[in-house]
């Protein structure tokens, strides 16, 4: 089985090496221009990234036998991994298992207006620290903390077009995890991103803050298989 795992805004799929379990293997999807797709062009149009990305997927998924596969989305990855499985679903003919999103907001209740497209770099960076998903380390370094706000530009450059997905509707199931001290959103939030699926939906609230589910790989693992 197959695990394709889509990480939050600013992040590549490093986050996810950690990620193991027997019997599934877990593979990490960067956009056009991130992590292991540097090399190709970047991408910040909303509907050729879901096009490329599943494009992406699908090749994967065909090397691998089409095997059954389900879908993990944290934060930023959440609207896009959705989006790509039912693509892939269209281009391959081949439905996700489950489709896990984690931490975000759905396009409908995504804000009229985004705040961080005026952000200086300082402010930029100290949004980042606040969220708590970069190592402190990291944002010390001149070199890194700006490559790091040049990844957030790009990543809220793509979310802010999320809103033209609010008519998105798949028929697989469809998991939605809540952390109960997230402070970017609440469970009943995030159990809204059940209007855009006809399948079977379940609601699976874990402690922890907005990074809880990313920091707890066994649990989504088999979450996204159907394990409790």
């Amino acid at each position: 089985m197959r695990l394709y795992c889509f990480p939050h805004a600013g992040a590549t799929t490093s986050v996810y090496r950690p990620w193991q379990a027997p019997g599934v293997q877990v593979v990490g999807v960067d956009r056009p221009g991130r992590g292991l797709r540097a090399r190709e062009p970047k991408v910040l149009d909303y509907p050729e990234v879901v096009a490329s990305t599943a494009e992406y997927v699908a090749a994967d998924l065909e090397s691998a036998g089409r095997v059954p596969f389900a879908t993990f989305g944290h934060s930023f990855g959440a609207m896009l991994s959705l989006a790509v499985a039912a693509e892939v679903e269209r281009i391959a003919g081949t439905p996700p298992l489950c489709a896990v999103v984690s931490a975000a907001l759905p396009p409908r209740l995504q804000p009229p207006v985004d705040d961080t497209a005026g952000m200086s770099d300082a402010d930029l960076l100290d949004k980042i620290a606040a969220d708590g998903g970069t190592a402190p380390e990291l944002l010390s370094s001149p070199a890194m903390a700006g490559f790091l706000v040049g990844l957030m530009r790009d990543d809220y450059a793509v979310r802010r077009q999320f809103p033209r997905d609010i008519g998105l509707r798949v028929g697989f199931p469809l998991t939605m995890v809540a952390a109960r001290d997230d402070a970017h959103l609440s469970p009943e939030q995030m159990w809204a991103w059940a209007e855009h699926t006809t399948g079977p939906v379940r609601r699976v609230e874990v402690p922890g803050g907005h990074f809880a589910a990313v920091r707890a790989p066994a649990d989504m693992i088999s979450i996204a298989f159907g394990g409790s």
